[in-house]
Parts: structure tokens; sequence; C-alpha cells
């Protein structure tokens, strides 16, 4: 009797009590099994074992999806320390915080991310080389300026959105205001804590002295300012009603004798803090809320920004504010309220930030905007400039901040395009070194070689010292007509 052929795994007629021994021994069978001896005169069969043939799929499957996904999957068998693995995909090349908004602007920016809420504040500090932010996510954060890397979260913050943070002229000391209604200050190097007052008040802003001595907070139920010893905590001054409504923002002049604050009731005020009085009332200055304000350089200048969507320069010793020149009100910059506002060190230009998501740099001297920074995806709550002029940083409600780098300002096409279109030429003061603007078609133009704030202090130490300089006047504001105040 003839030998039977040998049953493959893959016959139906094999027993389920010999499926085992098969499955065993199919994998040691190659792909293309032939024929027997005993299987001679019998059709060969070059059939593939079923289990041999799942497991050569699963394996070509695997490799496929290896090769798309770019990376080595779970190996079938752990155990085997001598397979032979694929070489590791190269890594993706890390995409730079960069980015540039308009063709013709050119303005690189980088962008900082960390925060998990609104970011409320942003200072530069340390040389330019750190930066400074406060969140709503209760966190005040540093962070290096160079790469844009997170440094610290200083410790025991508030359980509260931060409003406002400010640093010390020194960079020894930091200072920020939450919505817990409470004042905290840290020492920038260590991160630690040095002393947290509470009021009664919610602070809604907060400014060092440019000696680092004193705080001065704004109060927005008590409609006033809080002037606190930095060292000790302890309450200098306390002025309560100080405005009808609640005070937005308040600052210290240069030489840290006067304090402007501005508020919701749309009034300025100038506070004296050796005299602790009210020296200028300027009342509805603005048609709107006025949400910010800082000094100029000098200090004979106040900027104030307003949810009118305009800004305004002011001459704190007489209260004006007219048309043209340094006492000027700036409009046609944002498409919506204006939240911040802040002067180049030089005065050189100031910087805005709006409702509308962009940032505005003007020409302080002339009043008109030199350049729209667009980039942001909502609000931008505060704006701050480098004491060198190059960078900008800007914080908004997207919870990012962005530095702008604007050194080569001057040179981009649509700033060079927008002089044109005014016809301005740009000029250096003889006495400061800054840059300032003037009109071509100016009759006068070549006469004037100082920026309008050395003419305007020019003014001021001539009226002190000579009453007949005040009977000049009337010429000499005629030969700078367009700088008057």
């Amino acid at each position: 009797m003839a030998s039977q052929p040998p049953r493959f795994p893959s016959s139906p007629k094999a027993p389920d009590e010999n499926r085992k021994t098969v499955l065993q021994e199919s994998t040691m069978q190659p792909l293309l099994v032939p024929a027997t001896p005993a299987a001679e005169g019998a059709q060969e069969s070059h059939r593939v074992p079923w289990p041999a043939l799942v497991k050569a799929y699963t394996q070509i499957h695997l490799s496929i999806l290896e090769v798309q996904r770019g990376r080595l999957l779970a190996s079938l068998n752990p155990l085997e320390l001598n397979e032979d693995l694929p070489p590791p995909m190269p890594p993706m090349a890390a995409k730079k915080p960069w980015g540039d908004q308009e063709p013709l602007s050119k303005i690189p920016f980088k962008i900082l991310t960390g925060h998990q809420h609104i970011v409320s504040s942003c200072r530069f500090c340390v040389d330019d080389t750190k930066l400074l932010s406060g969140s709503y996510d209760c966190t005040v954060k540093l962070w290096d300026a160079m790469d844009g890397s997170l440094l610290r979260d200083f410790e025991n913050g508030p359980k509260a959105p931060v409003l406002e943070c400010s640093v010390t002229a020194d960079n020894r000391r930091i200072t920020a205001a939450a919505y817990d209604k409470t004042l905290r200050t840290w020492d920038l190097e260590t991160g630690k804590l040095l002393w947290k007052i509470s009021h009664e008040s919610f602070i809604s802003s907060c400014k060092f002295s440019p000696d680092g001595k004193y705080v001065v907070s704004g109060l927005d139920v008590d409609c006033g300012i809080c002037l606190t010893d930095a060292e000790n905590a302890k309450t200098v001054s306390y002025v309560r009603d100080h405005h009808k409504r609640s005070v937005t923002a308040c600052c210290f002049d240069p030489d840290g004798q006067k304090v402007a604050s501005v508020s919701l009731d749309r009034s300025i005020k100038i506070w004296d803090v050796t005299n602790q009085a009210t020296l200028l009332t300027i009342a509805n200055a603005h048609t709107n809320a006025i949400s910010n304000c800082c000094f100029t350089f000098s200090g004979h200048f106040l900027c104030t920004s307003s949810w009118d969507k305009t800004l305004k320069i002011w001459n704190v010793h007489t209260g004006e504010c007219r048309n043209r020149g340094a006492c000027v009100t700036l409009m046609q910059g944002h498409d919506g309220s204006v939240s911040s506002c802040h002067f180049a060190r030089d005065t050189s230009f100031l910087v805005s930030g709006g409702y509308d998501k962009t940032v505005a740099i003007w020409d302080v001297g002339e009043g008109y905007r030199k350049l729209s920074l667009k980039g942001h995806n909502d609000w931008v709550m505060d704006v701050d400039v480098s004491s060198n002029k190059k960078w900008i940083l800007s914080a908004s409600k997207d919870r990012t901040m962005r530095l702008w780098n604007i050194e080569e300002i001057d040179q981009i096409p649509l700033v060079i395009e927008c002089k044109k279109a005014l016809g301005l030429k740009l000029e250096q003061c003889e006495e400061c070194d800054r840059p300032f603007s003037i009109y071509e078609s100016d009759i006068f133009s070549e006469a004037v070689t100082k920026c309008v704030f050395c003419r305007m202090d020019a003014k001021n130490l001539s009226a002190k010292s000579s009453s007949s300089e005040e009977k000049d006047f009337p010429a000499r504001k005629c030969s700078d007509a367009h700088w008057a105040l």
C-alpha cells in the first residue's frame, strides 16, 4: 500500500490534536516545500504553510509601517538581542521662533510661550538680557531674552491674577500687584519673597520709584494711590478719593518727586511726593477712560493712552496738549482702545499697544505712526522698550509675549515710504544726538538743529533765568511754529 502524502497545516483534514506539533515544525520549513521521496509520482505541492504566510505578511506589514512612521516599532521578539535594527531617522529640524508680519516691514520677532492665561505685564531688566512678566495665571516669571527660555517662577506667588509687575533700576527687586488685593516684592536674583502686604482695595497698578526706595500703587475701589516703603513695606502715604473713579495706572517721574495717575474718570493728576499735594489736575483729558501713562526721560512730558483710541503727550508744567509738536494728540494709529504706552529712553520714539492686536511705533516729534507691528492673535496688554532701543516687548491676551527687533527700523521700506509721503527728513540733534524728523518743505528747517525736547528744555531755562528771553519768545515761537506748545 502506497504511503500517504504528508498533511500540511493548511489542509482542513489536519487533526486538531496534531496542530500544535505541525505549527512548531512549520516554523523551521522553507517557504517552498518540495515533495518528499515518499510522495514520488504524486502531484508536487508548492503551497506555503499558513502560519509561515501569516508571519511573513506580518513582518512585511510591520516593516512598511516602520518606514512610513519613521521610527522602529516594538520588536516581535524582545528577547532577541542580536537582531539588526534599522538606523534611526534623523531628527526634524526645530522650528525657529521667528516670524515676519508684512513684506515691506520685515520686522522679525521671537515668540515666548509659557503662561497659561492672559499675559498682563512685561518688562525688560538686567541690561535687557532678562524679561519679566506677570499673568492672569497667577504667576510672575523671569525669562532669558536671548533664547526665550523660562528661567524662574517666583516662589510664594499670589492666588489671583497678576495685574502688573515692576522692577527696580538696579535690578535687585521686583514687585507685582495681584487681584487678591496684595502687593508682593521678591529678590530678583534668588527669587525669594521679601514681603507681602494686603490692601482693603484692589490694586490696579504698581511702579517702583527710580531710586527703588518706594512703590506707588493705584487703587481701584478707593480711587486713590498708596506710597509704600520698599525696604520695610510700611505705608508712607495713602490718598483716598484722589480720583472720582478707579485709578487705572500710575508712575513716578524720573526724579522720583512726582507721581502721575490716570483714571476711568478720564482725568490726569500730578501729585507731589514731598509735599503730599496735588500739583496739577487735567480733567476730561480724553473722551473715554485713560488706560496708562508714562513720563519722558526729562520728566517734562507725560504720555497717556486711552480707550478713545488715541494717545496724548502733555506738558506737565502747563497741562497743555496741542495738535502738533511735542504736545500732540497721536491719532490714526490704532483701530481699537489703546491699552499701554512707553517712551524710548531718549524719547526718540514712543510705543503703544492696543486692543486691535497691534503694536504701534510713533515718531514723537512729528506725531505720526512710523510702523504698526502685527503678529499677536488677541489684545496687546502691555509694551516695553529696551534701553538700547533695539527691542520692543509686548504682552498679549493670547498668552504669549513677542520680542520685536527694531534695530533697522529707519531702513525699512515701509517706514521710508511713510516719511516720503509725509515730506519728512531725518536730522541729528546737536545736543543729545537723538534723531528727529522735520518737514522738507519747512522754510525754517535748515535753522532747526536740535530736537523738540532739547529746544523745550532750553526755553524753560531761558524763561527762568531772564525775563528778556520771554519778550523774544513770540519771535522764536514763530520760527518754530510746528514745535510750539
